[in-house]
């Protein structure tokens, strides 16, 4: 976790060097209210807030609804062929979804 909080200050400190942290949208401005987290899950959800509205979105969120997309499709299929290739599709969506979720698991340790 340390590692962790030792990127963010530096790309943080980056950040700032370069201007990149001035004439923000909301600048000076109060923050909204919102319930306070009082775990190591508070950082996590600020952190993905920030990118959310951001209009960022990590890869494996993406992969998620990319994946229950794909679960919902496989519902609906009438054919054989169309199940097994909608099958192939899960698959592989599930194996890039896991990727992901255990790259965010081994950086944030």
């Amino acid at each position: 976790m340390r590692s962790f909080r030792s990127l963010i200050e530096r790309q943080i400190a980056k950040a700032q060097a370069s201007g990149a942290l001035t004439g923000l949208k909301g600048e000076g401005a109060p923050l909204p209210d919102r319930p306070v987290e009082t775990s190591d899950a508070a950082s996590m959800s600020a952190g993905m807030r920030i990118m959310a509205e951001a209009g960022v979105v990590p890869e494996e969120f993406a992969l998620k609804k990319e994946l229950d997309a794909a679960r919902k499709a496989y519902a609906t299929c009438q054919s054989e062929a169309d199940r097994k290739t909608a099958m192939a599709k899960l698959a592989d969506l599930e194996l890039r979804y896991e990727i992901a979720r255990e790259a965010r698991r081994k950086f944030m340790s």
